[in-house]
């Protein structure tokens, strides 16, 4: 799939808050976790 500019890239067709939300959430909990793990460690 190509994309005619960044925006396009972002949109992700259309599909990109579904997208890059999920990849946001995911980094969240995974910084998240490993500051609990260094907090109760």
């Amino acid at each position: 799939m190509q994309w005619e500019s960044i925006a396009d890239f972002f949109a992700m067709g259309g599909y990109g808050l579904y997208v890059w939300g999920s990849y946001i959430v995911t980094a969240l909990c995974v910084v998240f976790e490993i500051l609990d793990l260094k907090k109760n460690r």
